[in-house]
């Protein structure tokens, strides 16, 4: 999934959604839908800047091709932003994505 597939999701709350804009939102939740990459994105949710692949590994206390692994989902899926600074790789949320994750899980409209 790329930035593009990201801006085909659609609203869980729209009226009909496609065939593609289905597949695509289930791809959004499909990068989501490991605990590890639900913490690293909370991490760089709370970041004020950039943060090196090097300070996540600590923090998810899990094996650096592990965190390899999702970091690339992550960005596969658009969410995040990779910048290569030398041999060390930064990550941040792409805003963008961000804000139609947002739009896409707002239910608010619907229930409660």
């Amino acid at each position: 999934m790329t930035v593009d597939a990201i801006a085909c999701c659609a609203s869980l709350a729209a009226p009909t959604i496609s065939d593609d804009e289905a597949a695509a939102t289930a791809e959004l939740f499909r990068a989501l839908a490991d605990p590890a990459r639900v913490k690293i994105v909370n991490q760089l949710a709370n970041a004020s800047e950039p943060v090196c692949a090097c300070e996540i590994v600590p923090a998810l206390g899990l094996a650096q091709p592990t965190v390899s692994h999702h970091l690339k989902k992550l960005t596969d899926a658009g969410l995040l932003e990779r910048e290569q600074r030398g041999k060390w790789a930064f990550f941040s949320l792409n805003a963008d994505a961000l804000r139609t994750l947002a739009s896409v899980a707002d239910l608010k409209e619907v229930c409660c």
